[in-house]
């Protein structure tokens, strides 16, 4: 049987049937573990979307956008002309690529003409003068619908075990250019599989805080943003290390026991993904379920 022949640690060569299935499972694997390329973005999104169907939509975009990076670059793989990404300085510039656009999406939704320090103080004030408390000033505006597009395009560029797999191994058994892009965009769909799944779960979370509508919404928008933001600066100071001491940085790692990927091998990216991403969010929503106690949202 086909799947008996699987092995996603070891693919070599095999069959065009395997290679374009190892491609799909291992975007699955992908997008279930914990990766820099994807968890930090469509968890800041989907908390701020405060709602299931939103956390599917973030995954969605993201990974629609992810898939498109993956099937072009498989088809460049094709043809050999990736060889740049192999440098040990590329997957750091891309992660302060990632990083600002983090940190200016939070930015952006989080000013909405305010400052970026404005305190609980500030807040009451700025209640306490409206005569419509139908619209709140103080919350962040919602985030774009489609900047998880532009997330995933980028964060796909960047180059981890999986990417390396499809690149220089499954692109290269298509039988010709014209599905030289495939494993990259069946990569891409199991990524997708599971962020969709992964969003839904993280909005989930956010939508069954008891809170009233406009609480919920400055407690989801302000933590996403903040998310952001904290997280963004993380993957820039990462990103310039990495680059300044990108062999000091690729040695910092972690073997475990987990023979699977991004389990099995612990460094930069599991400590942007996990450790960076889930400290900030931690912050971030004890910061802003205080404010929301401080502030009297029912009028």
């Amino acid at each position: 049987m086909i799947f008996a022949a699987i092995n996603l640690f070891n693919t070599g060569r095999s069959s065009i049937p395997l290679a374009l299935l190892t491609a799909f499972l291992l975007g699955m694997v992908h997008g279930a573990t914990p990766d820099e390329h994807t968890w930090p973005i469509t968890f800041s999104y989907s908390v701020g979307s405060y709602s299931s169907k939103g956390g599917r939509r973030v995954g969605l975009l993201f990974s629609l956008a992810f898939t498109l990076q993956r099937a072009i670059a498989s088809e460049l793989a094709f043809f050999a002309l990736t060889a740049f990404q192999a440098a040990l300085r590329w997957n750091y510039e891309i992660y302060i690529v990632v990083g600002a656009v983090m940190v200016l999406s939070g930015l952006h939704a989080l000013h909405r003409g305010h400052p970026f320090h404005l305190n609980v103080r500030d807040i009451k004030s700025r209640f306490r003068k409206q005569q419509d408390h139908s619209t709140l000033d103080v919350v962040p505006d919602e985030l774009r619908w489609y900047l998880p597009l532009v997330h995933g395009f980028i964060a796909g560029w960047g180059v981890g075990a999986f990417a390396v797999i499809i690149y220089s191994v499954l692109a290269p058994e298509m039988p010709n250019g014209y599905v030289g892009w495939v494993p990259g965009a069946l990569f891409g769909l199991g990524t997708m599989v599971m962020q969709v799944l992964f969003g839904s779960v993280f909005g989930k979370w956010m939508q069954n805080r008891k809170l009233g509508d406009k609480a919920k919404a400055y407690l989801a928008r302000m933590m996403s943003v903040r998310t952001l933001v904290g997280s963004g600066v993380g993957f820039v100071i990462v990103g310039t290390l990495g680059i300044a001491f990108p062999a000091t940085l690729n040695a910092l790692s972690v073997v475990t026991p987990f023979h699977i990927h991004n389990l099995h091998t612990l460094g930069a990216g599991f400590f942007l993904a996990v450790v960076l991403l889930f400290a900030v969010a931690a912050w971030s929503f004890q910061k802003t379920i205080r404010e929301v106690k401080q502030i009297n949202f029912a009028f």
